[in-house]
């Protein structure tokens, strides 16, 4: 007997930012809705894997970086310790509790969409998906947005690394760690390991950490990892293996450019390797829809259209820019293009993203290299932590926020800040972009006294005068 086929305006396959927030906006605009998940935990990765539990452990590295300071206040601790498996219940506990606050099943309910939970959903043709359990949907469009998952390296030995969603499940804390990719999730990690008291050596084969940031947000957190003690190999040839010996992990890699590189391997605990997030698109039947991947994602046009125009896909289904806030956009966007028929894009260059490190990151727009390269004559200030009296007050003085305007500052083009909130002061920053403001207007902004955001009227003052 062949299963009943329900029929949908939309059927949307995964249930994190992206896909949830293309549901709804779909659903607002009237269109029938069915979201498709195959796990049963809803959020997504960032929620139950990702950014939501590795902010709980920076706030753990924190407090242990507090504690370890605050005789210089006077105030007399015992030896600071950390209870690993008190900290991951901990961790567990913040997840369920951001899980039940997002709420998105009884969202959903309210809105009319429906929620199918019953396994993996695979294209039969290119209208409709069969899932796990037998049951199929038919819909007129298809948002694809199933989020991604870590990369092991092709190496010899790959299964004895940790992948970072699986960090929480190590019995004991290491005393050695080995990060294998020096990108946010990597960075974050090592600060963390270290926090807790782990040597922890930080590896890539990209030119510097945080290849994505500014030229000047990645040598300051590089420096700030040296200053911890963490050892930093950069540009690395490659790794060639991973060996168990008596219960640790030799890793080895070579250095060099290629022509005479030099063979280098240690022991580790751990070993994580952070050093990739393909699109978790494979064993979706695109093949059965006519779309065939590339480079393990979604090819689509700027208005999230596949090379079959009535399945999109967004998030890091895509392989762009694999942020919540980037998924969100894209998942409204991309549902409004689905129901309306219209071509809405996504305003990149709105999205702050950083990380929670020690001293903690954070940018948007442009950074300097691109702005240069697009117009030489773009105006660049940089205002130091050390003349902000906040930070004085605090002990949090390292650090900075550079501003970047065009040649008449008119614009901001792009900013980026390390140092204490260095995210929430990026996240002003956006909003005084997304509004226009010029430079003499956010230069006028009275901050308050003394907050870490007032920094962004010493670096809008310095771009008048530059």
């Amino acid at each position: 007997m062949t299963p009943h086929t329900a029929s949908y305006d939309l059927a949307v396959i995964g249930a994190g930012p992206a896909g949830t927030a293309a549901a709804l906006r779909a659903a607002e605009l009237g269109a029938t809705v069915v979201v498709l998940e195959a796990s049963d935990r809803l959020g997504g990765t960032c929620v139950n894997t990702g950014c939501v539990p590795t902010r709980v452990l920076a706030k753990a590295a924190r407090l242990m970086r507090e504690v370890g300071a605050a005789r210089e206040y006077g105030v007399v601790t015992h030896p600071e310790a950390l209870d690993w498996p008190a900290t991951v219940a901990r961790v567990r506990d913040r997840v369920d509790r951001v899980r039940a606050v997002k709420n998105e099943a009884d969202r959903f309910t309210s809105a009319g969409i429906d929620l199918i939970q019953e396994g993996r959903a695979r294209f039969t043709d290119p209208h409709t998906v069969a899932l796990d359990s037998g049951r199929r949907v038919r819909a007129s469009s298809v948002i694809v947005a199933v989020g991604g998952h870590s990369r092991r390296l092709p190496v010899p030995g790959a299964g004895l690394a940790t992948v970072p969603e699986h960090v929480l499940e190590l019995p004991s804390l290491p005393q050695r760690a080995a990060i294998i990719g020096a990108g946010n999730t990597g960075a974050q990690l090592a600060t963390v390991f270290e926090s807790f008291g782990a040597q922890v050596t930080l590896l890539d084969v990209a030119p510097r950490v945080l290849m994505a940031s500014d030229a000047d947000v990645s040598a300051a957190i590089a420096s700030s990892f040296e200053d911890h003690g963490m050892t930093v190999r950069t540009g690395i040839a490659g790794v060639d293996a991973l060996e168990g010996d008596e219960g640790r992990i030799v890793l080895r890699w070579r250095e060099g450019d290629g022509a005479e590189d030099t063979r280098c391997s240690d022991s580790f605990d751990v070993v994580v390797m952070a050093a990739g997030w393909p699109a978790d698109v494979e064993d979706l039947g695109l093949e059965h829809a006519g779309v065939e991947v590339e480079r393990s994602a979604i090819p689509v046009d700027a208005y999230f259209r596949s090379p079959v125009p009535h399945i999109l896909a967004v998030g890091d289904a895509t392989g762009r820019d694999m942020l919540v806030q980037a998924a969100q956009f894209e998942g409204e966007a991309a549902a409004e293009n689905a129901v309306l028929g219209v071509n809405r894009r996504t305003p990149h260059h709105l999205l702050p993203a950083g990380g929670f490190t020690d001293p903690d990151y954070a940018g948007v727009g442009l950074t300097e290299d691109q702005a240069r390269e697009r117009d030489g004559r773009c105006i660049v200030a940089i205002a130091r932590y050390a003349d902000l009296e906040r930070a004085v007050i605090d002990d949090r003085a390292v650090g900075f926020l550079k501003l970047i305007a065009d040649n008449r500052r008119e614009l901001i083009l792009g900013a980026h800040a390390v140092g204490e909130n260095a995210v929430e002061v990026i996240q002003s920053v956006t909003t005084a972009m997304a509004a226009g403001i010029d430079v003499a207007t956010l230069a006028g902004v009275k901050f308050a006294y003394p907050t870490y955001s007032a920094i962004i009227g010493l670096a809008a003052r310095q771009l008048l005068r530059s």
